[in-house]
This record gives structure tokens, sequence and C-alpha cells, in this order.
């Protein structure tokens, strides 16, 4: 007997890029439950018309979102696949799933799906893009999210990981106009800020040990750490030359070079200010008031 799937989908305004995500499921999960926070456009609609559960909750924090999500999936599902509206499986990804929940080691609580991200129909193939990897299948009741990561979130398992090799696609169709990507970035950049400054000041710690040869997430978060120690402003050049020349960005054609400069250099540097700006407000908040 084939252990039983849920796919989890969080959704605002995603009747362009549902429609990818749902079909790409066909055949696989016993459920598909759509948690929306607040849609205008036709998310609903598309994602009832694909036979999914819709449920609503307001938005506050993706890792927010998320926990109330694995706190209050209906059914008993034995695993959880947890998407954003943008993502798609491959039939060939579809079929490693099938084949893990199977027969795979009944130690492993969860999976790390290799990200394929495509940006305005362009595959990110370099810039250390490729593979990306995500933990988004895992057992239910061993998954939980930090609400101290207001942006640059993960989903932290109790147990052991192990790595599937086909791609999960990641594609947002919004992003073929360049200003939604920049608005978007905006506000990301401001939430990475507020998330880097309270944790420079309360000296919070992870949710599982940083470390350069442990999971991907332990790694990704024992560079985040190194990172928070340069002067913010040194950052986005070095940053924009390490992974458009030295992990070959600039191979990933027109649309790949703007999207390795617009990341590594663009954003980073609206952070950097954000952050210094957020810090001088913080100064300026802490000093006594004139005599």
């Amino acid at each position: 007997m084939k252990p039983s799937l849920t796919a989890a989908i969080i959704t605002h305004n995603e009747e362009l890029n549902l429609p990818l995500c749902l079909d790409s499921l066909r055949g696989l999960c016993d459920k598909i439950v759509v948690v929306d926070s607040g849609s205008t456009d036709q998310t609903e609609a598309v994602a009832r018309r694909f036979g999914a559960v819709f449920l609503s909750h307001p938005w506050e924090t993706a890792p927010q979102q998320w926990n109330w999500i694995l706190a209050n999936l209906p059914g008993q599902s034995e695993w959880i696949l947890a998407l954003d509206a943008d993502h798609r499986l491959t039939p060939e990804l579809r079929e490693e799933i099938r084949e893990a929940l199977r027969s795979g080691p009944p130690e492993v609580r969860g999976y790390y799906l290799p990200r394929k991200q495509i940006f305005r129909g362009q595959w990110l193939r370099h810039g250390g893009y490729w593979p990306k990897y995500l933990l988004k299948l895992f057992r239910a009741g061993s998954a939980h999210c930090d609400n101290q990561e207001l942006l640059d979130f993960r989903f932290y398992v109790d147990g052991k990981t192990a790595l599937l090799k086909q791609p999960l696609i990641e594609e947002n169709l919004k992003e073929r106009e360049i200003l939604f990507w920049l608005e978007k970035h905006l506000r990301f950049a401001e939430l990475h800020a507020q998330e880097e400054v309270r944790r420079r000041h309360e000296r919070s710690t992870w949710a599982v040990r940083p470390s350069p040869l442990g999971s991907p997430d332990q790694r990704t978060l024992w560079w985040k750490g190194w990172w928070y120690r340069l002067p913010p402003l040194s950052r986005p050049f070095p940053y924009f030359v390490y992974r458009y020349f030295f992990q070959l960005g600039f191979l990933d054609g027109k649309e790949g070079r703007l999207f390795h400069f617009l990341h590594t250099y663009w954003y980073e540097r609206m952070i950097a200010v954000r952050v210094m700006e957020l810090e001088s407000s913080r100064r300026a908040g802490s000093k006594p008031p004139p005599a």
C-alpha cells in the first residue's frame, strides 16, 4: 500500500502560475490543499477547478503561514509536499517521489529537491543557482519553520534527510514584467534587512547548527553567518564578481545576465542601504533626550 501524500500550496493572486503547478501534481497526491492569503484574482476558481481544497488564512510571514498550514492541514496524510504556486514537478520528479515514498529508507524523514530556476524563460544554470536544494517533501509531523526567518526561510525536519535527483521547476510567470520582479525584491530587501539587524542585536541562534560540511541548509546558514560579519556596503560588488564571473553567471544568456546583475548587485545593495538605515534609526532611538 503506497503512503498517502498531501500537497500544500501557498498562494496570493496566483491565477497565472497556479494551473501549471496543479497540473504537474496529477496522479501523484491523495489531496491538494491551497492556502490563500487574500487573493483578489481567480486563484480560488483555479484551485477548485483542479479539485483542490481551498483554505484562507491571513498572511503574517512565510514561516508563520507554513507553521499554521502544518498544524491545520485537513486529513491525516503520511507525507507532505510543500510548494509555492510558481513551482511545478517534472514527470521524472513525480516518478522519483513515488519511488521514494514507496521504497525509501524508513528512517528518512524528509527529502531535498533540486530546484531548477527559470527567469523570464531562461534556465539559470550558472551563477551558483543550479542545483539549489530545497527541503520540500517530509513526513507529517516532522517539519517546522523558524519564525525568526522573515524571508529566506526553510523547513527543518526532526530526523534524517536525503536528496532526490530530478528537478523541481521554479518559474514565476509574473516576472516576465521586470517591474514585478523589482517591486517584489524591494519588499524582500526590507525583510532581509530587518532580519539581519535583529539577529545582529539579539544574538539569536539558528534552528540548526550551521556547518560548512552539513546539510544544504546547514551550509547556507554557515555562509549567512559569515556574510553578516562583513560591512554591508562592502558585500554587493565582490558578490557580483563571484557569481557573474567565477560561477559563470555570464553564460546564462541575456536574461540570465540581467538576473545575476540584479540579484547580486542591485538587490544586495538595497539590502545594505536598508541595513544601514535601520542601524542608524536604532542608534538615534537609543540616544538620551537632550537636556
